[in-house]
């Protein structure tokens, strides 16, 4: 016989969990919803900037800026320290993201191309798997986007300030900073335009920071009582580097014009919106006329005014980054949704004298990634593997489940998500095509591929026949090509086998004497330049 004051306090215990389960339910927190989490497919939200070098996030050592919520992604998910781009170039980084195939394969090799939309895409996929899909902001692919549910895109490379987008295939105006509109329209599609009961995957791209580096009103005078610090070799000579490096045109010196330096107010901008813009810059410029400057002085003012302006570019899009994530919590939708963030490429921020990106070097070839997957991802965890915008497609449809079809040319990231140990990839294939023989194209940066691994990386320059090597844990500002050292021969001989075997793997095509050595293109007028090069007849090709 069991004693008798056992008895109700199992009672009361049985009404206290009684009541208390009950409370849960009925607030549409409890166990229930819990449970039903658990077994549904995670919503995948991808953030996508145009142009954000690694190096100006505060996650990534940033000595230039902050950015606070960029680094909470980081610091609640993982940071990736070795993301390269295929094609350092803004379409064709998104088309290789889209297909999970390089860039020779997808048919955009370079800007100006027109995206075939009737192939295979991982959005597309998705749709099969039951997913909505969904894309805000930038597409930038010329064609119309297919494989979504919904779509809004700025038309072409779109305005910094009011945009024209098109919203399923109709054309609709906005007023006010695209930044923060590319932000109430992706929060708009969570909140009222998607279909609860589905997981989502909605790729929210911004525009910023690309050139021109327009800020928004509330940043307008960030950084006015700051110096920001300057790269090292901000006046690179090239003596370490081969033809290609000398031969760009993309140096803060010579490059840039007074529409990016903000000499020129913007030519869209409503009465209101100019009365602010002057007000910030105009007092700046007059005391820019007035001082007159000249030689590595005037290099060192653009150099600010560029930094400045790209920074609060970068600052724009971390406040909206947070709007985003804030959102994500207070909806509940955070604990189920996979948020990633990268760009398409990297940037020069005065590095080597440049702007813009297209090169192999590290600070243009490499991409920022961040991922947050509560209860998979690690908090604070960092991956130092060899990853690629190749391999993002392949994530997204495993994370959803989806079979990756066997033609895509990446890897999922999810193994290394979940911390696991695998066996992965040691180098990385590289490709850039945009330059002409009879034009010239923007910044001029010649015809090169490449191979990477962690520690050296090789670039062929095939149609000048130049080869460089560099020693990234000696030299990590890549100013000295090795390749000639005859200690690195072996190195040499590698890199090369392997750059081939990388070739043959992807299916590359010889591209090599698809512009001739000294093109006709090298002595017209620079695009991008507001000092006209001088014009010389070009040199007679060796036969």
């Amino acid at each position: 016989m069991q004693p008798r004051f056992e008895h109700p306090f199992r009672f009361t215990f049985t009404l206290l969990a009684a009541f208390c389960l009950s409370q849960l339910l009925l607030t549409g927190h409890g166990l229930q919803k819990l449970a039903a989490a658990s077994k549904q497919r995670p919503n995948i939200l991808f953030i996508f900037t145009d142009d954000h070098a690694s190096h100006a996030m505060s996650c990534y050592g940033s000595k230039v800026n902050e950015t606070p919520n960029l680094d909470r992604i980081a610091r609640e998910g993982m940071r990736f320290d070795n993301c390269f781009c295929t094609n350092s170039i803004c379409g064709p980084s998104r088309a290789v993201i889209l297909t999970g195939k390089h860039s020779h394969l997808n048919g955009f090799k370079q800007n100006g191309n027109k995206f075939d939309g009737s192939q295979q895409t991982f959005p597309k996929l998705l749709r099969k798997q039951g997913y909505q899909t969904a894309i805000v902001g930038k597409w930038h692919l010329a064609s119309d986007p297919t494989g979504f549910d919904y779509s809004e895109i700025l038309i072409g490379q779109g305005p910094y300030y009011n945009p024209p987008m098109i919203r399923n295939g109709e054309r609709v105006k906005h007023e006010g900073y695209t930044t923060d509109i590319i932000t109430d329209l992706a929060l708009d599609y969570l909140k009222n335009q998607r279909d609860p009961n589905k997981p989502f995957m909605l790729m929210f791209q911004h525009k910023a920071p690309h050139r021109n580096w327009q800020p928004g009103p509330k940043h307008l005078h960030m950084y006015d009582d700051v110096t920001i610090p300057e790269p090292e070799n901000l006046f690179d000579n090239y003596e370490g580097r081969g033809t290609a490096a000398r031969q760009q045109d993309m140096t803060i010196a010579k490059t840039m014009t007074d529409f990016d330096l903000k000499l020129t107010p913007p030519k869209n901008l409503t009465p209101e919106q100019l009365k602010v813009w002057n007000a910030a810059y105009e007092p700046k410029n007059e005391a820019f006329r007035k001082a007159n400057l000249k030689g590595k002085d005037l290099v060192r003012w653009k150099y600010q005014r560029y930094m400045k302006d790209y920074l609060r570019c970068v600052a724009s899009v971390d406040d909206n980054v947070g709007r985003m994530l804030d959102y994500l919590e207070k909806s509940g939708l955070a604990e189920n949704t996979v948020v990633m963030y990268s760009s398409d490429q990297g940037f020069y921020l005065g590095d080597h004298g440049w702007f813009d990106k297209r090169f192999m070097y590290e600070e243009s070839y490499r991409m920022p990634l961040l991922a947050r997957w509560p209860g998979v991802i690690k908090p604070g965890s960092v991956n130092t593997d060899l990853v690629s915008n190749l391999d993002f497609a392949e994530t997204f449809l495993n994370i959803a489940g989806a079979p990756i079809p066997s033609d895509m040319q990446g890897v999922s990231l999810v193994p290394l998500f979940k911390g696991e140990e695998t066996a992965w990839r040691k180098s990385l294939y590289y490709h850039y095509y945009e330059f002409y023989n009879d034009r010239r194209s923007a910044h001029m940066v010649r015809r090169h591929n490449g191979v990477r691994t962690k520690r050296y990386k090789l670039i062929h320059f095939y149609n000048l026949g130049e080869w460089e090597l560099y020693d990234l844990e000696k030299d990590p500002q890549e100013m000295h090509s090795v390749y000639d050292d005859p200690a690195y021969a072996p190195i040499v001989k590698e890199l090369k086998a392997e750059l081939k075997s990388l070739q043959q793997q992807y299916q590359v095509p010889d591209d090599t004497g698809s512009v001739q050595k000294d093109p006709p293109s090298l002595y017209q007028k620079p695009r991008n330049s507001g000092t006209p090069q001088k014009k010389r007849a070009p040199k007679k090709q060796k036969q």
